[in-house]
């Protein structure tokens, strides 16, 4: 079983995941942020990893705290999860369209060992949601989290929206085109045989 467990604990925060790459989508996520509990079980049912979170952070200050330590720690749970990568895909992309249709998001992901993020919108240009907020949730704040769990998880992440439309539809078409590409990427691969998916041997 590809499990794990992650805690950690600071003045602001105290955050535990609880995750299963092998699962079924199943999640029970509490933040204390409504739409971000929202877009993680999306992020769960798209990506079919099974995950529990529990954070409690100091929502009375903002929710950046909060948001950018369950990536840190979320991060942390699928690179240990992940161990030596053996016989994973490594690599995953998606292009999901809304149901809605007018939010249309693309997301790439390279299990590396190096962590990256590119946030981008149309023409290249850093991806900025219709709205300075969804929800509760500062609109700039979805890229500290993908940039904390790029940086966790020692992934290559690039995500790019690519048609516009109801801010809310615009993230929750990202976490869900980034679910499938992680789907993608941490699946096994029967014809790798167990092997290390690099030509250096490790990742």
């Amino acid at each position: 079983m590809r499990t794990a467990i992650e805690n950690r604990k600071t003045k602001e925060t105290s955050v535990t995941v609880e995750l299963n790459l092998d699962g079924t989508g199943q999640s029970e996520i509490t933040t204390g942020i409504g739409f971000f509990d929202h877009i993680l079980t999306a992020l769960s049912k798209y990506s079919l990893i099974d995950i529990k979170i529990l954070a409690k952070g100091d929502l009375e200050t903002g929710t950046h705290h909060t948001i950018e330590d369950v990536g840190i720690v979320l991060g942390l749970a699928l690179a240990k999860a992940l161990g030596e990568k053996k016989a994973i895909n490594r690599a995953g992309w998606f292009e999901f369209r809304y149901m809605m249709d007018d939010a249309i998001a693309e997301s790439i992901i390279d299990l590396s060992g190096r962590g990256r993020l590119v946030f981008e919108g149309k023409n290249n240009n850093n991806l900025q949601f219709s709205n300075e907020s969804v929800g509760s949730i500062p609109s700039e704040e979805i890229r500290e989290f993908f940039l904390a769990l790029a940086e966790n998880m020692k992934a290559n992440i690039a995500i790019r929206l690519t048609r516009s439309g109801n801010s809310h539809h615009e993230v929750e078409a990202v976490f869900k085109a980034f679910g499938k590409a992680l789907r993608m990427a941490v699946e096994n691969d029967p014809r790798s045989r167990g092997q290390i998916p690099s030509t250096k041997g490790v990742i």
